[in-house]
């Protein structure tokens, strides 16, 4: 027999979105259990670009200068090099926010920060090392979870479950929530090179014929980011590391000799990329938020922030039902209208990127040079702010509702 144990809400994964909403809900006061498979939270190659509409909530939440102690690297302007031209991005520096910048933050520390912030909550648990196992139901509402632990199986009852599993999220399955695909013509190869106290602090992308190179600042080394058509891992790996370590020193700006401390295929990660979204976020008693609703594309980093915002816009909607105890129903529509129009439109922007800009770079045989669209958007004033706008906060930016959390 399992173990059990109630709570007002479960919340299935320890990633941005589980960990910001069950950090909000304990703060509202609300008794929640986050679920996380892992152990710690120390795995590499994962979403870290914190973008200014996180911070906003930082400060709103009176931590945005502890969260600033953490290790970062700011970006206040994103700059690429496509062809022969430099590019100004987005520019985050003028934005109406108190940190006007990208940090580049490892995600393990934003994610223990968050944690260790919901720890000061009685009402908040965290259990490391809990995989969710399958979703508890009755007459046909999901009324928990059952989970597996060191210790043994354990049952959560709560009247709100909510899967912030991820992309490859096993409840959205479970609950018969249908998927739409919207494609992804390309992969990335997440990997990493020494950095120089000679190299550029700067955070930049280089796109040429055939090639497009990510390098983000990591302090002692860059994490770097080459992105392939979909399903070329495998035509890599049989020409072999050499010939990859060849192709990178065409495009990486420092010397040649740098790209061949990649000696094995081991020291690559790929990420296949996938956008998607469901057509319903929710069934009665269960809620999907961040990738387990919407696997985004890496075009503009703004995964997280995404993830964080649904976060947000839960909480608002659900703390006080669940204080309450009423029975949710409209509630949980209530978040995916408030998330769904600046989800869809955000992946139809990272969709024409993949397919105008992305794809067509790494289809050139030739020069290539940056697309007409971009050229517009950096020489015409009423344009030149809006890229760093959207990825920097959002469509649609969500802030807490002072009421509830104080």
């Amino acid at each position: 027999m399992a173990e059990e144990i109630s709570a007002q809400c479960c919340i299935v994964g320890g990633g941005p979105a589980g960990l910001t909403l069950g950090f909000l809900l304990a703060r509202a006061g609300i008794d929640v259990v986050v679920l996380e498979k892992h152990g710690d939270f120390l795995r590499d190659f994962r979403g870290d670009t914190i973008h200014p509409s996180t911070m906003e909530l930082m400060h709103d939440l009176g931590l945005l200068p502890e969260f600033l102690d953490l290790p970062h690297q700011r970006v206040p302007k994103l700059f690429g090099q496509v062809g022969p031209d430099r590019v100004k991005i987005a520019d985050f520096s003028g934005l109406p926010v108190h940190a006007p910048f990208i940090a580049m933050m490892p995600q393990w520390d934003f994610l223990c920060f968050l944690a260790e912030k919901a720890k000061e909550y009685p009402c908040f648990r965290l259990c490391m090392g809990a995989e969710g196992r399958a979703l508890l139901t009755e007459d046909g509402n999901v009324t928990g979870v059952r989970a597996e632990t060191r210790e043994g199986m354990i049952d959560i009852k709560a009247p709100l479950t909510v899967a912030a599993d991820g992309r490859g999220s096993r409840f959205r399955a479970d609950a018969g929530l249908t998927v739409r695909d919207l494609g992804a013509p390309i992969d990335v190869l997440w990997f990493r090179l020494s950095r120089l106290d000679s190299d550029t602090d700067e955070t930049q992308g280089r796109f040429d014929a055939g090639q497009i190179f990510i390098m983000i600042n990591r302090g002692d080394y860059w994490q770097c980011a080459y992105v392939i058509p979909k399903g070329g891992f495998e035509k890599k790996k049989t020409a072999g590391i050499r010939a990859f370590c060849a192709e990178l020193a065409k495009v990486a700006p420092f010397e040649a000799d740098r790209v061949h401390e990649l000696e094995s295929w081991e020291q690559v990660k790929i990420l296949s990329v996938q956008v998607n979204r469901l057509e319903t976020w929710w069934r009665p008693g269960l809620l999907c938020i961040g990738d387990a609703a919407h696997a985004m594309s890496p075009v503009g980093g703004v995964g997280v922030n995404l993830a964080v915002q649904d976060a947000v816009a839960s909480a608002n909607v659900l703390a006080t039902p669940l204080r309450r105890g009423t029975p949710l129903g409209d509630e949980l529509a209530a978040v995916q209208r408030r998330r769904e129009w600046p989800t869809r439109a955000t992946q139809r922007l990272q969709v024409l990127i993949q397919n105008r800009v992305l794809l067509k770079a790494l289809r050139s045989g030739s020069d290539f040079r940056a697309p007409f669209l971009l050229r517009m958007m950096t020489r015409v004033p009423l344009l030149r702010n809006l890229p760093g706008r959207i990825v920097g906060l959002g469509l649609r930016p969500e802030r807490l509702n002072p009421e509830l959390y104080r």
